[in-house]
């Protein structure tokens, strides 16, 4: 079993991923820190400022190993203040900043930690993301070129470290040859309006909690359609430039968990030269943060892989050893199976891969009536199921890929028994079902007006009957052919549309005894933004909104299946 390390991660990820073209709105004029709130430099440090293109002074924190150098540099880009901020949680940032840096001086690195612009003691503009191509560029170059360095850096970091790493990569500065990144998206618009849906908690409540006025929130809901100011700064866009070795690290229950693994296989499969064939993926059962519920997996509280591994990434491509992490599989992912706690299963574990996804094929579960879920076809001539989705009183949340709240395979039941919430499970499986890869929704379905939601979760039902949340994601009607403003379109109302529901990848062995399940709904709030059904733009909430009469089909012209990824049995022995 590969050991794991905790990585701290600053949970502000909301405000960076509603900012795009909001920069104005959002920016934060940031003179270096005063000096009576500056905690200090940590032990070993070296403030030193790099100048960027346009003037601009950004602030570093310099720590040099033993001895005289030069030295290959590791760099990190941070929002969240190269010198830490003191608080009753944390009254030493100092301390646990020295140790950080200590992993990588121990190693023979010089280790840089710098404030992004307009952050901590950095001049200019604080602007989530926007200048992080530009100025990564030039902190990449700006390191390599000083006496301390000997011309060759990589990038470490997680969450929004790991964005400003990608985004330095996407600029392919010479200089810059590997990265490490922990937890981050491929596309910032899909992974804060997923399926056209607002992640309402995520977003606009923590922007609210520091203090932003609520006519800025009513422009970060307007945000769920694609264009320019979200491209430019994309990896989706934009990774075709990166040309370097990227160590790609994620989690199941991860807000990014797609994002990981999507750059990893597009870079790894379809990268420019230098990056593709050089990929690695580790996908471990942990979230962005400590998981909720009642399952407790190995490791589920770290994000990152042991220091000897990180530091044997950069040992092979800064320093040229040869060390084997190269001759090793390129996929490393977490096989989940049944975790209550003080009863882990022994299927939980490490599988090694060649890439991703692994090898397997797809099955379709179909809906059937009494809320069956099944393998067979149907083959009734007509089958549905309706209800009536009241957006005053939404289904409320319990679990998933969250990042400002209780998140991870909680338990279900605790929604209770709902007119509109539909439950569709197996029988209770006489053999193990182990998928690994994306798992996607293919919904029939109708709703009585010109839009609504439909939300989908994929559930492990344990023998208790414990509903252990896997994936759940949710679909905008009118977003369903698309996010450009021209591919945007109403439901005609009564008719049945098949919607797909992009649910993220996962690997789970639903283990013999258990049930698989679907469930299917219409919120899932404060987690989504609920829909008022009104058919208005997005932000608009000028009308009262209205009960929606939601139909979801099961016969054999308008089938409804969730489908899986299931590998063979020898795969997951």
């Amino acid at each position: 079993m590969i050991k794991l390390r905790p990585l701290a991660l600053a949970s502000a990820l909301a405000l960076s991923l509603a900012a795009g073209p909001l920069a104005p709105a959002l920016a934060q004029p940031a003179p270096a820190a005063a000096e009576a709130e500056w905690p200090g430099l940590p032990p070993g440090a070296a403030e030193e400022y790099a100048v960027m293109r346009d003037g601009t002074r950004l602030a570093a924190n310099v720590f040099r190993p033993a001895g005289r150098g030069p030295w290959p540099v590791i760099l990190s880009r941070t929002p969240y203040l190269k010198d830490g901020r003191r608080t009753e949680q944390n009254p030493n940032p100092a301390e646990g900043l020295a140790k950080q840096a200590k992993r990588y001086t121990d190693a023979g690195y010089v280790y840089v930690l710098q404030d992004v612009r307009g952050k901590g003691r950095s001049q200019g503009f604080y602007a989530a993301f926007e200048n992080d191509i530009e100025d990564g560029y030039d902190t990449v170059e700006w390191a390599a070129a000083q006496p301390w360095s000997n011309g060759k850096v990589g990038m470490t970091g997680g969450s929004a470290l790991g964005i400003t790493a990608n985004s330095a990569a996407m600029a392919n500065p010479p200089h810059l040859v590997a990265a490490y990144v922990v937890v981050a998206p491929a596309d910032r618009l899909s992974y804060s309006y997923p399926g056209g849906v607002l992640k309402e908690k995520d977003t606009i409540g923590w922007l609210r909690q520091q203090g932003t006025s609520e006519e800025q929130l009513d422009r970060v809901r307007q945000r769920a359609f694609d264009d320019v100011s979200w491209n430019r700064v994309a990896m989706t866009a934009n990774r075709k430039y990166i040309d370097i070795p990227i160590f790609n690290v994620g989690g199941w229950y991860d807000i990014f968990n797609g994002g990981t693994v999507d750059n990893f296989q597009w870079l790894q499969n379809h990268g420019a030269p230098g990056a593709r064939g050089n990929q690695k993926l580790l996908m471990g059962p942990f979230g962005h943060g400590q998981l909720s519920g009642d399952l407790e997996y190995p490791g589920n509280d770290r994000i990152g892989l042991a220091g000897d591994q990180e530091i044997r990434w950069f040992d092979h491509w800064l320093k040229g050893i040869d060390n084997g992490i190269m001759d090793e599989p390129p996929v490393s992912y977490f096989m989940m199976a049944a975790a209550k706690k003080g009863a882990l299963s022994p299927k939980n574990r490490m599988v090694a891969a060649a890439n991703w996804p692994p090898a397997h094929r797809e099955v379709r579960y179909y809906l059937a009536e009494g809320r069956a879920l099944t393998t067979r076809a149907p083959t009734d001539a007509e089958e549905k199921v309706s209800y009536r989705f009241d957006p005053g009183r939404p289904v409320e949340t319990f679990g998933g890929a969250n990042l400002t709240f209780e998140r991870g395979p909680m338990d279900q039941r605790a929604v209770g028994q709902r007119q509109d919430y539909l439950r569709f499970q197996t029988p209770v499986l006489a053999k193990d079902v182990a998928i690994a890869g994306p798992v996607k929704m293919e919904l029939w379905a109708a709703t009585d007006g010109p839009d609504t939601d439909f939300v989908v979760k994929l559930v492990d039902v344990y023998p208790d009957g414990y509903e252990a949340l896997v994936l759940d994601a949710p679909v905008r009607t009118r977003f369903r052919a698309g996010r450009m403003p021209g591919e945007v379109r109403m439901m005609t109302p009564g008719a049945p549309e098949k919607l797909e529901i992009d649910l993220w990848p996962t690997a789970l062995t639903f283990e013999k005894g258990h049930r698989i399940a679907v469930h299917v709904t219409s919120s899932n709030a404060p987690r989504f933004e609920v829909n008022p059904n009104t058919g208005e733009a997005p932000g608009a909430a000028k009308l009262k909104p209205r009960v929606a009469v939601n139909t979801v089909y099961l016969d054999a012209t308008r089938p409804s299946a969730i489908v899986l990824p299931v590998v063979y049995p020898d795969d997951v022995k």
